[in-house]
């Protein structure tokens, strides 16, 4: 008995331990957070110059969800720190690795992978979530409290859902087993497109929105202020396949135009997806 307490404990005395789950849990955590707080400041304060380019014309619910955003974000780390030390000796059998660093190439390729992958997966996920009504009601409706999103409510999730989700992200990594600095650039451009996607502003020259088969915030948008329809995480292609979008979407794609821009401008921007 008190050897096999000692190989267990051995475990994780791995520095891959240190390393592999609990640094790439510390920095999801992290950098949302960097990505979310100017996000949100701005909804809070709301200024003149920035609300003809918000999604909604309704408040913001900052004030309302700020201190219960952060101690959901508190909790969902808590929870998935604690199921990462359980499934530990199950994770180091996985390839992920410290030793040399591929060329960039493999990150790029890795990087996309990771992303279609999640991303199919996701709108798989998000959607039973939907048409489950026991799921709906007991975990994904925490989420859906709010309805017009700031970029903080990206991580406000029943913790159910906020494991699934971080499981799902990882998935590719593990498949692959993948250099750790690759999985620490994935995570942090994973986050940074949760923040993103909640921010409620629909600026024009959010550099974001440029990125091939991605839409910025108007996309998830629409999918709080309707509620089913537009369940892809990132990439609204899943939703165009399977018939998914939101009409309201497409015809705010169809007629939205810029402050500023001109008719030429405004067209150009907003051509059908």
């Amino acid at each position: 008995m008190n050897t096999f307490l000692s190989n267990w404990a051995a475990l994780y005395e791995d520095p891959m331990f240190i390393l592999f789950p609990v640094m790439t849990l510390a920095l999801s955590v992290g950098s949302f957070l960097l990505f979310a707080f100017p996000w949100t400041l701005l909804a809070w304060f709301d200024p003149k110059w920035a609300r003809p380019y918000k999604i909604q014309n309704k408040p913001f619910q900052v004030g309302k969800y700020f201190l219960p955003n952060l101690a959901r974000i508190t909790i969902n780390s808590t929870m998935m720190l604690l199921l990462l030390i359980l499934v530990w000796p199950l994770l180091r059998l996985s390839n992920v690795h410290l030793g040399e660093v591929p060329p960039w190439y493999v990150w790029v390729i890795q990087i996309v992978f990771f992303l279609i992958l999640d991303d199919f997966l996701f709108y798989w996920m998000h959607r039973y979530m939907h048409e489950n009504k026991w799921v709906l009601k007991h975990i994904h409706s925490v989420h859906h409290r709010i309805k017009n999103t700031c970029a903080l409510d990206g991580n406000y999730f029943h913790w159910v859902e906020f494991v699934l989700i971080g499981s799902l992200a990882m998935l590719g990594p593990v498949i692959l087993g993948s250099h750790l600095y690759v999985i620490y650039a994935w995570i942090i451009i994973r986050n940074l497109e949760a923040a993103d996607g909640h921010a409620g502003y629909d600026f024009p020259w959010n550099p974001l929105r440029f990125l091939p088969l991605y839409d910025g915030p108007v996309y998830h948008d629409f999918h709080h202020a309707r509620f089913k329809g537009n369940y892809a995480g990132a990439l609204h292609y899943v939703d165009r396949y399977f018939g998914t979008y939101i009409k309201e979407y497409l015809e705010y794609k169809r007629t939205h135009s810029y402050p500023g821009l001109s008719a030429n401008q405004a067209a150009s921007e907003n051509k059908p997806i």
